[in-house]
């Protein structure tokens, strides 16, 4: 069991949640800060689909306004560990694919419904209007519904590698969030990962989100010359699912004694890698160049311990790091 102990010497002990809904009230009170102030999430349950043909109950939904030009619409489901991998969250995840493909119209009436219900709702919609190309809530809606097939956010207490390799079998992509709570008396404390994360963590104060079309890969000497440099690709590589028709090149940092990105590649396809949620990524064929390395900088952590997003441009006039991220 964890603990966290803090500067006053209180130690707080892991909570085991019973029942989900417990759980969920944690999701819920703190749901902006969860999946973060650039977008909205729908606290709402009901039936899409069909009954006995894949019909599911999503806990929620959200609507990523992360990107102007790219919004994208997450079906919600709140999980504990304890319950089958197999036989409750893979099927339910399998369940929404299938709704969102057969019930898009009754979707988009449940979103529509509470957002003409909420003015909260209806002015950070009008916020993200005035620096988007869409006009309204049908376009908006349209889009992230009819033209764009919605995923899957599955917020979970422990996330194990088991769920990652369910989640690799399906056609819906899917993100996980993992989320624990830890008590002192009547005192709780909430560990999480916030959603969209490594992105908002890559983007520089002064650059846009849709700005994003490159992913930074860490490499070893080994690995780096036979896949990089002589197969064109590289693989087992966490993305983000909002990314994936984004990223449009591929850099390596050659981690020490190297440590700097010295090669880019622009990127033909992106394909799921073997029975995983992690993917594989093949360059366009004569694309990839050596470029003038952009070393270690000043600011600590700025090395990539895991892939990082940033744009080609900001590569080709960085001179260290420090120049490419803002932390």
């Amino acid at each position: 069991m964890r603990k966290i102990i803090n500067s006053t010497g209180e130690i707080f002990i892991q909570l085991e949640y019973t029942l989900e809904k417990d759980f969920e009230k944690v999701i819920i009170d703190n749901a902006e800060t969860i999946f973060g102030k650039d977008g909205i999430y729908f606290d709402l349950k009901k039936l899409i689909g069909k009954p006995k043909k894949g019909a599911a109950i999503p806990d929620g939904y959200y609507l990523d306004l992360t990107f102007h030009n790219a919004p994208r619409l997450y079906l919600v489901e709140v999980e504990l560990a304890r319950h089958d991998v197999y036989g409750h969250i893979g099927e339910q995840i399998l369940r929404f694919g299938i709704s969102t493909e057969t019930d898009k119209y009754k979707i988009k009436r449940i979103l529509l419904s509470a957002i003409n219900h909420d003015e909260t709702k209806q002015k950070k919609l009008d916020e993200y209007f005035s620096d988007s190309k869409y006009n309204n809530v049908n376009e908006l809606l349209d889009k992230v519904v009819f033209d764009n097939k919605p995923s899957a956010i599955i917020i979970i207490d422990t996330a194990t590698e088991e769920l990652y390799n369910v989640l690799g079998q399906l056609t819906m992509s899917a993100e996980v969030i993992e989320v624990q709570s830890f008590a002192c008396g009547d005192k709780k404390l909430h560990l999480f990962t916030p959603f969209r994360e490594d992105i908002l963590t890559d983007l520089p104060p002064n650059e846009d989100a849709d700005e994003l079309d490159t992913i930074v890969v860490p490499a070893r000497k080994e690995g780096f010359e036979e896949e990089f440099l002589h197969n064109n690709r590289w693989f087992e590589i966490r993305i983000s699912s909002t990314m994936i028709d984004k990223i449009k090149y591929i850099a390596a940092y050659q981690v020490a004694p190297v440590s700097g990105i010295t090669y880019i590649a622009s990127v033909e396809r992106i394909e799921k890698y073997k029975d995983t949620n992690k993917y594989i990524v093949y360059f366009k064929e004569g694309s990839l160049k050596k470029i003038q390395k952009v070393g270690l900088g000043r600011k600590k952590g700025q090395a990539p311990q895991a892939s990082r997003y940033t744009s080609y441009g900001r590569i080709e006039k960085a001179v260290t790091l420090d120049d490419l991220w803002n932390n």
